[in-house]
């Protein structure tokens, strides 16, 4: 480790990006607390916390063009755990409200395959987009990104995660954008989807792949002054009171919360931020949306200084991912949109999805620390 330190400088490690998520996985622990003051949730987020910034570490030290070249590797690895997921097998693969996309690990416990495979797939799509070449990207060019992605969504939808599966689209949009695609093809996609995503959407109401739970939440939304409070509107309308409940500054009756009082479902977790909302107020919010963006300006920042257009691409896709997975959270939590189970980064009790982003995290540092490197 000493040499490590010798070689790389500690001025130019990026002491706020680490700060920036530390900090705020701290004071999601403490809205765990909150939320669940009867459950170890809130043990179990440091602990994670603790595992989280070792993997960070080792991942920033080390060379992140070494983690490029084995991008195949890495990503096959992920798609065979998703296969692990989906195969039956007594205490390895877990289902969890109706979702089969854990897997335990004797004498470690479980893990979500599927927040990791968001990290191998970005470092995938990166190492394919980031080689070098003269002119925009082809048609063949553009379709292969989209099996590389294709593949780890054909699993995960398998396991009826659909919440998991919006979160990897910005991945991929993100490494497009930025690999010189033609603005035809831009407007053609935009054009496509406009007509896609509602025949999409029919299709899997008539095959019954989107079930009637998930078309309620949607209509819920659709017309919300209408929707069945006690029935599949209630999870938005109790986050929209518990949202409430904190005004300006917060409510500090926490015994009388709405979480604490279990109206409020998965408080931990998918409305995590409904309870900072809560306990902090308006106030509260705008100081973790403003960390949030620092955060994400910061990593944007680290991507500018890359030496090199691979590096650059996997953490612009990182950024793609954790700013797209913000906006659904709060969005949903506020009743903009629909309730469909994702989390809100490093502030959600989990400690595969808190994992995750700090190996991330640990690769955008790397790259900070070699960008003067030939």
């Amino acid at each position: 480790m000493v040499a490590i330190l010798e070689k790389h400088k500690l001025r130019d490690f990026d002491w706020l990006v680490a700060a920036l998520a530390i900090t705020i996985v701290c004071f999601g622990t403490w809205e765990i607390h909150n939320a669940q003051p009867t459950e170890t949730f809130w043990q179990k987020q440091l602990i994670g916390l603790g595992i989280a910034l070792v993997a960070m570490l080792v991942i920033a030290f080390t060379d992140y063009r070494r983690v490029i070249e084995l991008a195949p590797v890495f990503y096959v690895f992920g798609l065979m755990l998703l296969v692990l997921v989906l195969v039956p097998i007594p205490g390895i693969s877990l289902k969890i409200n109706g979702h089969r996309a854990w897997l335990r690990v004797p004498g470690i416990g479980q893990f979500q395959p599927s927040e990791f495979v968001k990290v191998t797939t970005a470092i995938m799509l990166a190492r394919y987009f980031g080689k070098h070449r003269s002119g925009p990207l082809t048609i063949k060019q553009t379709a292969m990104g989209g099996v590389i992605l294709g593949l780890p969504i054909a699993l995960i939808l398998l396991e009826h995660d659909a919440g998991s599966v919006l979160t990897y689209f910005p991945i991929l949009l993100v490494v497009l954008f930025l690999s010189a695609m033609r603005m035809r093809i831009v407007i053609g996609a935009k054009v496509l989807s406009i007509v896609v995503v509602p025949a999409g959407y029919w299709v899997g109401v008539k095959t019954h792949l989107v079930k009637n739970y998930q078309q309620e939440r949607i209509n819920v939304i659709l017309d919300p002054e209408n929707a069945d409070k006690r029935g599949f509107g209630y999870h938005t309308w109790q986050s929209m009171v518990t949202v409430g409940e904190g005004g300006l500054l917060g409510n500090r009756g926490s015994e009388y919360s709405q979480s604490s009082l279990k109206f409020l479902p998965e408080p931990h977790s998918d409305f995590i931020f409904a309870v900072t909302a809560e306990t902090t107020g308006f106030v509260g919010c705008l100081l973790l949306l403003a960390s949030y963006a620092l955060l994400l300006t910061r990593l944007i920042t680290d991507a500018r200084r890359s030496r090199d257009r691979t590096g650059m691409l996997v953490i612009m896709a990182i950024v793609g991912g954790l700013a797209f997975q913000i906006f659904i959270n709060v969005g949903m939590v506020l009743g903009f949109l629909p309730v469909i189970g994702v989390p809100l980064p490093l502030m959600s009790a989990g400690l595969s999805s808190v994992l995750a982003t700090f190996i991330a995290i640990g690769f955008a540092i790397s790259v900070q620390l070699r960008r003067f490197v030939n």
